[in-house]
């Protein structure tokens, strides 16, 4: 089975997907500088697994060492790139490192992919690129056009589907994914992987459920004032086991010849657009613990509302998210349950 080179692989979706990619008899090489990550999620992976990835302490930015794992590994195939600062909040505040971290660990691997007869390669996105589509363009298709970014975080996503773009017009070798996902939460069915950010929290999920076990004092909801129905920004939440199968999806689409085009486009969502509170309330009722929250002001660098139009992922694809909130939810607080050794 062909080898695949899975960067940032200890993080939250890389694991995830890493799980998917073992499941279907992959063999996987994860490279992660363990900066927004822990080394003991490759004990959770082998128990799922039955196995253990290869891995690689490593930064992408470490040109000469990602040189030589790639001699190390000959075989591997295709990459999957998640390897990435993904704060949008603390882009606002270190742009800089934001550039430098996201676009040179890119550019690298491009480079090398040359060098080292790598042809395939699926791209970690992100809805940001769209930024606050206008209402002609909710739900959010392929087509929709490519806004200014509202944060550091959504350009360099922007500039990096760029620099695929212009690397894959200049070499016809190499054939990308570029896979634009919405937000991801949950964790794995078992418990034994989930979302477990270094220190405090970006994402929502991992606040409510820290609220939830008692280890952060109360929630906070960035503005109640939004055009909304109830004033809350609106997301396309989607279960991060099924964005993982996409991954594997993009994988053997290219690795059978399938791709129609040497970059092909996917956006990856559930189609149905929930508010920060219809989130709130629907964990409350599904893990039935109270939650403390307040309403603060509105965080720079939040896009209103957005959500997926996923019909392209669904018919060329062969892909679909259809896990019920309710449940993906309860997943994410069994998740914190059993780090925090709740019974």
């Amino acid at each position: 089975m062909a080898r695949i080179l899975v960067t940032g692989g200890t993080g939250y979706i890389g694991s995830h997907t890493v799980v998917c990619l073992m499941e279907q008899g992959y063999d996987v090489v994860i490279i992660d500088n363990l900066s927004n990550s822990n080394i003991e999620v490759l004990d959770g992976i082998e128990k799922i697994v039955g196995r253990r990835p290869d891995f690689e302490n490593l930064d992408c930015l470490d040109y000469p060492n990602l040189d030589r794992l790639f001699t190390r590994y000959p075989d591997i195939e295709a990459i999957i790139h998640f390897a990435a600062s993904k704060a949008v909040g603390e882009s606002v505040e270190k742009p800089l490192m934001y550039y430098r971290n996201n676009i040179g660990s890119l550019v690298n691997l491009l480079e090398l992919m040359s060098v080292h007869n790598v042809k395939h390669i699926v791209f970690s996105s992100s809805c940001t690129v769209y930024g606050q589509p206008d209402a002609a363009h909710l739900p959010v298709n392929e087509t929709a056009p490519i806004q200014k970014a509202l944060s550091p975080y959504g350009n360099t996503k922007q500039i990096n589907e760029e620099i695929i773009q212009d690397t894959c017009h200049s070499n016809a070798n190499i054939h990308a994914t570029i896979l634009r996902y919405f937000n991801p939460i949950g964790a794995h069915s078992s418990a034994l992987i989930g979302e477990l950010p270094n220190g405090v929290p970006n994402n929502l999920l991992p606040f409510v459920t820290q609220t939830a076990s008692g280890l952060r004092e109360k929630l906070r909801v960035f503005g109640d004032d939004y055009n909304t129905p109830d004033g809350s920004c609106i997301r396309d939440y989607i279960y991060v086991v099924d964005l993982a199968k996409a991954h594997v999806k993009a994988v053997e689409r290219m690795l059978s010849g399938k791709a129609e085009e040497q970059v092909e486009i996917f956006n990856l969502g559930t189609g149905r657009g929930l508010s920060v509170l219809e989130i709130l309330r629907t964990f409350i009722k599904v893990s039935g613990v109270h939650l403390k929250y307040e309403i603060v002001g509105r965080r720079e660098g939040d896009i209103e509302q957005v959500w997926a139009d996923p019909k392209r992922a669904n018919e060329v694809l062969g892909w679909k998210a259809d896990t019920p909130v309710e449940e993906v939810l309860l997943s994410a607080w069994n998740w914190e349950k059993r780090l925090r050794g709740i019974e």
